[in-house]
């Protein structure tokens, strides 16, 4: 059997986000201004080709496009790609929350696949919510919807929180 292939060539934000906007700036702040354009989105949302859409406190939402690239060998989109979504919403959420100078890190997340995601999907929304917020700990959930509202997969993060100077992402 022939093998079919395509091409795609795409840019990517190659900036982070600096030790003084991390130190100085709120997660809501620092989420509003990537939103806005000010401060750069994570590489990985141009590879996979999503966008922050809403920002609010404890309240996240980014949309993407499902596209062939990132198909399985199947003919739906791989799961991965779906988890990445999600844990971006979930993730941001918790950002959302944060007072300046503090950080979090994913120590578990947990996807549940409702309904295939393909291109006859169309648009799809990935909302991240805190449901918890302490001075170590941060739960969110997620969900992954599309256009008509469908629920396609949902999920549950927890982070860990710590001192920007003390954790590892230190300046």
């Amino acid at each position: 059997m022939k093998r079919k292939s395509a091409e795609r060539t795409h840019s990517y934000e190659t900036r982070i986000i600096e030790a003084d906007d991390r130190l100085h700036r709120s997660g809501l702040e620092v989420m509003r201004a990537i939103r806005d354009g000010e401060l750069p989105m994570a590489a990985i949302a141009d590879t996979l080709d999503f966008r922050l859409v809403e920002v609010e406190h404890g309240l996240v939402t980014f949309t993407a496009e499902p596209q062939r690239f990132a198909y399985n060998m199947l003919g739906a989109m791989h799961g991965g790609w779906t988890a990445t979504l999600l844990d971006s919403a979930m993730g941001c959420a918790v950002h959302s929350v944060m007072k300046p100078g503090f950080g979090y890190t994913t120590v578990d997340l947990t996807i549940n696949y409702v309904r295939p995601v393909t291109t006859a999907t169309g648009t799809v929304r990935a909302e991240g919510k805190v449901l918890h917020a302490g001075r170590r700990i941060a739960t969110a959930e997620g969900k992954l919807v599309s256009a008509e509202g469908k629920l396609l997969a949902h999920g549950l993060t927890t982070c860990m929180i710590f001192l920007l100077e003390a954790g590892p992402l230190s300046p």
